[in-house]
């Protein structure tokens, strides 16, 4: 899920809970949200950005960078989404 709201100066919060596993997974799914929200910098417009991720068995960075892409692309932060 991405939440937007409008700020002064771009900044991203991810919210992973225990849900997710022990530490060391939720610290993995940490890094890989923040380096695929990194490759879409600077966005159109300054906001706050708050992601949380699915569930799931296995996590990748290639499939949350599709993910952020389309999202940011449908609130319209970006260019065009990558498919």
């Amino acid at each position: 899920m991405l939440v937007v709201f409008p700020a002064k100066e771009t900044s991203m919060a991810v919210c992973v809970g225990k849900k997710y596993g022990k530490s060391v997974q939720r610290n993995h799914v940490k890094r890989l949200l923040r380096e695929a929200f990194r490759g879409y910098m600077p966005l159109r417009s300054p906001c706050a950005v708050l992601l949380i991720p699915r569930v799931a068995e296995s996590y990748s960075y290639a499939a949350f960078s599709r993910d952020i892409g389309k999202l940011l692309g449908k609130e319209r932060l970006i260019e065009s989404a990558i498919s």
